[in-house]
């Protein structure tokens, strides 16, 4: 397992020369942690509620290890829709919800079944499942519909050792957020194929004015939905690692998995009691102007990278509708001095000390990612940085690089390069 075990974040990132320039501030535009820069508090009933669970000294202990039944009672009415009711006894706490990843991918699938997974997406799916022997197949998100996934294409890759689809919404690292209709028709195609899901909900509630979050489960009677949460992006408390698996099951599909799910907490027995306790407190008494402003903060940061970058020749930012995050499309035929979307991050990080995450960490080669959670003067400045750095390289005829691979590929549906030179980038 840990030989097979790859975390393509980390083989890129971890391998790229990251020497900022000498004379200038790094601004780090890559890790999706809204505490780096400490300018996003987190609420204030997440500190009195866990000092006050310490001072009472009653938390101290082991709990179930599915947690304890008040945190899953407050989950389960926090999470509930009148479409979608679950109890307590639906509810699994996992360490964050990479944790809870981890326990229903394992639960679901073995060596030699497969899970499909979105491309671009969250490399954690792909570490996990391979580290297991189960195949990844990646279907495709769309950049010129703001990263709906292509159904079509996902439908194309689901056989008899199909075991689960993995969805992301609100997304990492798109930003994308699924429209009623886009969930119910990707719903409908699942129900045909008898594929379960688990949703990636991290983001849940995480979007932009004028766009409506629909938890997966609210929207079907038949199929059997995973939903995978947490504290960490909504509560700004990533480190202190408390995720949920929601089980909606209507039908009875998931008896051997619920039972499956409980087997397999017992291996860690429980996440952090003390974040547990908190739990309660924290969904119900959070005030709703935390939400928002917090949601108002990312979106103004998000509309000024936006406003900026697509003034730049050979960048095409696709505008997010929630979550974090943005990606950044760069035409890399107008770029001949850079070979792959890693050494132009790369080199943007030597000379402008910004650094954006290359999207072939994602599967998605020719595109960046920017985390949205920056100080806003640092918005201004890393873009006047990328203006400048773009503006340094670009070449308004198509460049020519015998060692580009990218630039000779498919094109993409958005006439940014395809995926062509992944396995190179990746070192596979």
């Amino acid at each position: 397992m840990a030989v097979n075990t790859f975390n393509p974040i980390r083989n890129i990132v971890e391998t790229m020369n990251l020497t900022p320039h000498p004379d200038k501030e790094m601004i780090k535009l890559s890790i999706g942690d809204p505490t780096i820069f400490g300018n996003l508090p987190l609420p204030e009933v997440c500190n009195s509620s866990l000092i006050d669970g310490i001072e009472k000294q009653k938390h101290n202990g082991y709990g179930p290890s599915v947690g304890h039944e008040k945190p899953r009672e407050a989950i389960a009415a926090h999470v509930s829709t009148p479409t979608s009711k679950v109890e307590a006894k639906d509810v699994v706490l996992a360490s964050g919800c990479s944790g809870a990843l981890d326990l229903c991918i394992s639960c679901l699938a073995d060596s030699g079944d497969n899970i499909l997974v979105p491309r671009p997406g969250f490399s954690l799916y792909q570490t996990l499942a391979e580290s297991l022997g189960i195949e990844v197949r990646h279907y495709d998100l769309l950049p010129e519909r703001s990263w709906e996934i292509d159904i079509s294409h996902m439908e194309s890759l689901i056989d008899e050792r199909t075991r689960a689809v993995i969805t992301c919404n609100p997304s990492n690292p798109c930003g994308s957020v699924y429209s009623k209709q886009h969930l119910t028709r990707l719903l409908d195609m699942l129900e045909r194929h008898m594929v379960p899901v688990i949703a990636d909900e991290i983001y849940e509630h995480f979007v932009f004015s004028g766009q409506t979050y629909y938890p997966l489960a609210s929207l079907s009677q038949n199929v059997p939905i995973l939903s995978c949460g947490g504290l960490t992006k909504r509560y700004l408390v990533p480190g202190w690692r408390l995720g949920w698996i929601v089980i909606n099951d209507r039908n009875g599909a998931f008896a051997d998995v619920r039972g499956g799910l409980i087997k397999l907490s017992q291996r860690l027995v429980g996440p952090n009691t003390l974040v547990q306790a908190a739990v309660p407190d924290i969904l119900t008494k959070t005030p709703e102007d935390f939400y928002q402003s917090t949601l108002a903060y990312i979106e103004n940061n998000a509309k000024m990278f936006y406003s900026h970058l697509s003034k730049v020749p050979g960048l095409k930012p696709v505008m997010p509708q929630g979550a974090m995050y943005m990606m950044v499309g760069v035409d890399m035929k107008h770029f001949p001095n850079f070979k792959s979307d890693v050494d132009f991050t790369e080199r943007l990080v030597s000379e402008q000390s910004v650094f954006c995450l290359p999207a072939s960490c994602f599967e998605y080669p020719n595109y960046f990612r920017i985390v949205l959670t920056v100080p806003t003067e640092k918005v201004n400045e890393a873009s006047v940085r990328i203006t400048e750095f773009c503006k340094d390289h670009y070449c308004e005829k198509n460049g020519v690089d015998a060692n580009h691979n990218l630039t000779n590929g498919v094109k993409g549906r958005n006439g940014v390069n395809g995926h062509n030179g992944i396995e190179e980038i990746n070192g596979k």
